[in-house]
């Protein structure tokens, strides 16, 4: 590899220096921030590069797209706020005598359900059932926890969903596969043999029925909030404005759970789904759009007045700003990533190690490395699978094998890693925003479980190389 793709070990600078500071400073804003500075530095472009580095990275379609995203969720979860709509649901949903652990079912059930957006999964379940598990005394980080670990690996496993028509759409050309239809194919019969992504899933409902014990930070978070009442710890920041949490059902009206809450949601999910089903790709900022649309002119027929209709939807999104300037810096750290060559260099590194037996395992690993390192699963996608599938082909003779599929599904579980607990990833601060947890405080005890399904996965893969 030319050396001059990447900046060696520099290259990793950066993205382990945001990481460890945010683990140890509890400040991911600062973080990043400092992390990006330090990029732009060595690339010898001083202090004048971080502007530039902004530009850049901001002023593109995909940044444009998640911050449009998460000002219309923020407006749809305040309009939910302001008609009651949550407080309802949340009754609704105690009525039917639930438990501690079945609240925390519901939310596992839930994040399953919504399997078409990796974006609405975790802002759904949290913000829907935030009340709900306060009440009962669960965690911010365990509802946190419970969001995450259903958006982005139920959402690699389903082949109706963006990710799957993604990855699919990468492997045409390689080996055999021609045509569209053959790579999702191809990507089907990869899904068994996506190890992490099963295992995370099947985890979050072993842990609530205590069949897998709580340990490390999530078992002390769990003890303070049945012992002492404190969903998030003392000094905690909740990743959601108080502009949001804050605000208070309008009570000089009456409003319905069906018009209010339900119709709404219906709409995102019908928008998505539809969108994805007649044009290839479901349009989820679209599909909240609507839904905040529908449900304003619902709010204005009830009776509430436009001015407070538009105050809260200007709270919505503000309540949300704390997780846009993350996001932002997120995608500035990712940029300066790509131009630092850090994915360029921890392939560089694995190259030495592909082997038919360890091909499996290899590539998950190192998968996982970029995507924690930069937060970005797709982006990992991209990178990973032109690199190890062609080697598959290539140990196989060109015939799509269990090794093939293995490594397909290798490439997909490992950049799920990454995306599921990464402190950088968007889908990680989405279900902090939704759970109004703590970011830190979401990934510090997220990392210990998904570290173990990472580690058992690990092994699967070298027992199935061992074993093709």
């Amino acid at each position: 590899m030319d050396p001059q793709t990447h900046y060696g070990i520099l290259s990793l600078l950066p993205a382990c220096l945001a990481i460890v500071l945010a683990f140890s400073t509890r400040n991911t804003i600062f973080s990043l921030a400092v992390a990006c500075v330090v990029g732009v530095s060595i690339m010898g472009k001083g202090l004048f590069g971080f502007p530039n580095l902004l530009k850049t990275s901001l002023g593109t379609t995909d940044f444009s797209w998640i911050l449009l995203l998460e000002l219309f969720i923020g407006t749809v979860i305040a309009f939910f706020q302001r008609t009651g709509a949550i407080r309802n649901f949340t009754l609704w949903v105690e009525a039917k005598a639930l438990s501690r652990v079945r609240v925390q079912l519901v939310g596992w059930f839930m994040g399953m359900f919504v399997f078409f957006s990796d974006y609405f999964s975790p802002l759904f379940v949290g913000s829907t059932l935030r009340g709900l598990t306060d009440r009962y005394r669960v965690s911010r980080e365990k509802l946190a926890y419970i969001a995450d670990s259903t958006s982005a690996p139920v959402s690699v496993l389903v082949p109706i969903t963006g990710w799957a028509v993604f990855i699919s759409g990468l492997l045409i050309g390689m080996g055999p596969i021609e045509t569209a239809g053959d790579a999702m194919q191809a990507f089907i019969y990869a899904v068994p043999f996506n190890v992490y992504a099963w295992m995370s899933v099947l985890m979050v409902g072993l842990v609530i029925v205590g069949i897998v014990p709580l340990f490390g930070p999530m078992k002390r978070a769990e003890a303070r909030a049945q012992q002492e009442g404190k969903v998030f710890r003392d000094g905690a920041d909740p990743l959601l404005g108080e502009e949001l949490t804050d605000l208070q059902p309008f009570e000089d009206i009456k409003t319905s759970l069906f018009l209010n809450f339900v119709l709404p949601v219906l709409i995102v999910i019908s928008v998505a789904v539809g969108t994805f089903a007649f044009m290839g790709s479901a349009k989820t900022m679209e599909a909240f759009l609507a839904a905040a649309i529908v449900l304003g002119v619902i709010m204005r027929f009830q009776g509430i007045p436009l001015n407070d209709i538009m105050k809260t939807a200007t709270a919505g999104m503000k309540g949300v700003m704390p997780a846009i300037l993350i996001l932002a810096l997120a995608y500035s750290l990712n940029q300066l990533s790509k131009d630092m060559g850090t994915a360029d260099y921890i392939v560089h590194l694995s190259r030495d190690w592909l082997s038919p037996t360890l091909l499996p395992a290899i590539t998950f690993l190192f998968a996982a490395l970029i995507a924690f390192a930069t937060g970005s699963s797709w982006g990992t996608f991209a990178i990973m699978m032109p690199i190890s599938v062609p080697v598959a082909f290539v140990l196989t003779g060109d015939t799509l094998t269990p090794l093939v599929y293995a490594t397909i599904a290798a490439v997909a579980g490992g950049g799920v890693f990454g995306d599921h607990c990464s402190p950088l990833s968007d889908t990680t601060v989405l279900a902090s925003t939704g759970s109004a947890c703590d970011h830190m405080d979401h990934v510090r005890t997220q990392i210990p479980f998904a570290l173990a399904v990472a580690a058992v996965s690990l092994i699967v893969y070298l027992l199935i190389g061992y074993g093709l």
